[in-house]
């Protein structure tokens, strides 16, 4: 039996197999691929949820040194969308049989903030008579306020780490208290605490990061027991610290690919989680996300933003369907997904088949 088989067969994956399948290139890589897809498709079908992408606000409390909305980057207009523009955009979904929406956003922490998300989710709730899921991405907040925004209708939430690696994470990162590894992990207990699906993600090919920091950020997300995953190829973002690395980085193919055997690993680690298609892997190979979907992702996110905001909410890079109103990025999501053999459970939320088991 070959070393790849042997791991096939395992009931779970160690550090050493996961560094093995993340290396694998030739026969070994498209073996991987398939062995996803069909774990994917044995587990959950072969349907893709959309979530509609509202992102409402670039204001960002955090410092983080690879992101384009940094509170530092004084080359970025900041803009709140208004509440107007953010139910037209769920009224859309809802009208469209998308079934879920997502709110996402920089990280503050105000009262101000943190009511207007409590008021904007009872209104979504009330426009689609209660039937649009709706996920929230707007960092790390007190478990008060978790639980506020649980009861007011969000059911899912994405916080994603980055790296489990702390020191990395500390590369990455400005170390003070608002930039807290530990406070982190506990956001994300919290949110298990208040009922979520959670939901966290790192990025492949960040400066400092090796092959054994990826294998151990699977074994992260397998261990702290997510429902949902968005993980992606780190792009960088000329207004960031971590720009000055652009030359040591992986070449943006290898970070690409390295992203896609993450995700297939993710999907044979953990078979009945949700796992989205991340956009920015589109940045880099224009069918990407049908790549991704190819190989064990099930989830995509239409961009709802308004047009005349989707410059300025530009975390990274080359970011892909800028000028793409909502019908034209539909249009164009609905033929991706048919390529793939694949099709859109619209009128579904797609909930985490991880979180119902968990929760049986």
């Amino acid at each position: 039996m070959s070393r790849l088989e042997d791991i096939f067969q395992r009931a779970e994956f160690s550090k050493e197999d996961l560094i093995y399948l993340l290396m694998a290139e030739g026969d070994e890589r498209t073996e991987l691929f398939k062995r996803a897809n069909s774990m994917k498709h044995k587990m959950i079908g072969n349907k893709v949820y959309f979530r509609g992408l509202i992102e409402f606000s670039n204001i960002c409390d955090k410092d983080c040194l690879y992101c384009g909305i940094r509170s530092s980057n004084k080359n970025v207009t900041r803009y709140h969308a208004t509440d107007e523009e953010i139910l037209y955009a769920a009224k859309y979904a809802y009208e469209n049989d998308y079934a879920s929406v997502v709110l996402q956003s920089g990280e503050l922490e105000t009262p101000g903030f943190v009511n207007r998300v409590d008021r904007l989710l009872k209104e979504i709730k009330k426009i689609s008579n209660g039937e649009l899921g709706i996920t929230l991405s707007c960092g790390e907040q007190s478990e008060e306020t978790y639980k506020r925004w649980f009861e007011s209708g969000a059911h899912r939430y994405l916080l994603r780490i980055e790296t489990s690696n702390e020191d990395l994470y500390y590369r990455i990162h400005p170390k003070n208290e608002k930039h807290d590894y530990a406070k982190r992990l506990k956001a994300l207990e919290s949110l298990r605490k208040c009922g979520y699906q959670v939901g966290s993600g790192v990025m492949v090919g960040l400066p400092f990061q090796n092959v054994e920091d990826l294998a151990e950020d699977l074994l992260f997300l397998k261990r702290i027991d997510v429902d949902m995953c968005g993980l992606g190829p780190f792009l960088e973002h000329e207004d960031t610290p971590l720009y000055q690395y652009k030359d040591q980085l992986w070449p943006k193919l290898k970070r690409f690919d390295m992203a896609l055997k993450m995700l297939a690993c993710l999907r044979l680690l953990m078979p009945d989680i949700n796992i989205a298609a991340a956009t920015a892997l589109q940045a880099i190979d224009p069918v990407g996300r049908e790549k991704a979907v190819t190989l064990g992702a099930n989830v995509i996110m239409p961009n709802l933003t308004p047009c005349e905001y989707r410059e300025e909410y530009r975390l990274y890079e080359n970011k892909p369907c800028l000028d793409e109103d909502a019908d034209m990025c539909r249009n164009c999501l609905e033929g991706r997904i048919a390529l793939t053999g694949d099709e859109i459970g619209y009128g579904e939320w797609g909930d985490s088949l991880h979180f119902k088991e968990r929760k049986r």
